[in-house]
């Protein structure tokens, strides 16, 4: 046990040793980057109100459903959104964009072409996703497979953050995605400005290595790789927040469970240019009041911007927040207040100059995808008092971008 800690410190002063000094990642030409703990664009601070649609890809490579993804921008752009969170991936399985390690379906990749080109032409940035850690759409399993598939003996999905196999698998897709030349714009993905970040893994866990090692290893790894391909745009871990083992009296925040991350470490690797966090405290603190989750909530949301600022010197976006109309006592005004209380956080955080960048809810559904439900849902045709939440949100966001 002293041995591993001591490992941990040794590994933690390092990296605050590497990161040392004020983090700056400055862009031009509209493209997003960091200075301090702030985002920029064109040296001034920036600021975004987003939203969540991981069907874009799939939906924009069919023409008879294509119309979804323009009407959910053009609305968004209505409501002052400028930011959307979408999957940069579909691995194996069903209208896959990557049917197997390295081979494309160019359908699928005219999808994503067209989402980015729809995204630019409204005005919103996109940040893009490269794998799941979960099944939905292939993730980490599927890569594991891929490897079985060629014979080599692997442990279990967990052996995705470890294998040199499966990382070469994951390299290999990077590099496709980040060098793809836009079918409609023909601006290589790597160049272009509409793209906000990319994301190396939606919600990276490794159940099999609490210690953090496997997953701060893998971390270090793509994130450099990531930015030896594309140096201009910046990267983020896709992290939920769980917070491990360099900063251990900080577990005490985690809702009763570790997950095979570190929110200070895998952070403060030098190519990670902001961190994230996540919000459902209707999965993570099941069964307990509205007043404990509320307090759950602010408590999640304050102590990573503290950390952000103080501990690692970078931005934060909470990138997905939601609650399910599944849930215990649901009803749309208190999803409406759950969004303002957030919102409250993010722009009280902003408007003084904190890390916080921005927020963006799960998630934004087109009218007709009844079948894709996941009770975390905002039609935006049908949630009026919701979108007034959005849109004021937005308005605030807006007047901050103006000042700057």
């Amino acid at each position: 046990m002293l041995g591993k800690s001591l490992g941990v410190c040794f590994v933690f002063a390092a990296l605050l040793m590497a990161c040392g000094g004020e983090a700056k990642v400055t862009r031009d030409d509209n493209f997003i980057g960091t200075r301090g703990s702030q985002f920029v664009m064109n040296g001034r601070p920036f600021y975004f109100n987003g939203f969540n649609s991981y069907w874009l890809m799939y939906m924009a490579s069919d023409p008879s459903t294509r119309d979804k993804v323009t009407d959910t921008f053009a609305q968004a752009s209505e409501y002052g959104i400028n930011l959307a969170r979408t999957w940069a991936f579909s691995d194996g399985g069903y209208r896959a964009l990557q049917t197997t390690p390295g081979s494309y379906n160019e359908d699928m990749f005219k999808g994503l072409d067209f989402v980015v080109a729809e995204a630019k032409k409204h005005g919103i940035y996109l940040l893009l996703s490269l794998v799941n850690n979960w099944e939905g759409f292939g993730g980490k399993r599927q890569y594991v497979q891929w490897a079985k598939d060629k014979g080599h003996y692997l442990n279990n999905d967990d052996d995705f953050f470890t294998n040199p196999i499966v990382k070469e698998y994951y390299k290999n897709h990077v590099k496709a995605v980040l060098t793809r030349i836009n079918s409609i714009t023909g601006v290589a993905y790597k160049n272009d400005p509409t793209i906000f970040a990319w994301e190396l893994i939606n919600e990276p866990r490794c159940q099999s290595d609490i210690s953090g090692k496997s997953i701060q290893d893998w971390v270090a790894e793509m994130s450099a790789y990531v930015k030896s391909i594309d140096a201009k745009h910046l990267v983020e871990v896709g992290m939920e927040g769980f917070y491990g083992e360099s900063m251990p009296e900080k577990k005490q925040n985690n809702p009763g469970y570790e997950v095979g991350t570190d929110f200070i470490a895998n952070n403060l690797v030098p190519h990670v240019d902001f961190t994230t966090i996540h919000l459902y405290p209707d999965q993570w603190v099941p069964g307990s009041s509205d007043e404990v989750q509320a307090e759950f909530v602010h408590k999640w949301i304050q102590t990573h911007i503290d950390d952000s600022k103080s501990v690692i010197g970078k931005p934060i976006m909470v990138t997905e927040f939601g609650k399910s109309s599944r849930s215990s006592g649901y009803n749309v005004e208190a999803r409406d207040n759950y969004f303002s209380n957030i919102f409250n956080s993010v722009y009280s955080c902003a408007r003084t100059g904190g890390p916080c960048g921005g927020a963006l809810f799960w998630q934004v559904m087109a009218q007709g995808m009844g079948d894709w439900s996941d009770g975390y849902e905002v039609v935006l045709e049908q949630s009026p008092s919701t979108i007034g939440v959005i849109s004021q949100q937005s308005r605030q966001i807006s007047s901050l971008n103006q000042i700057n």
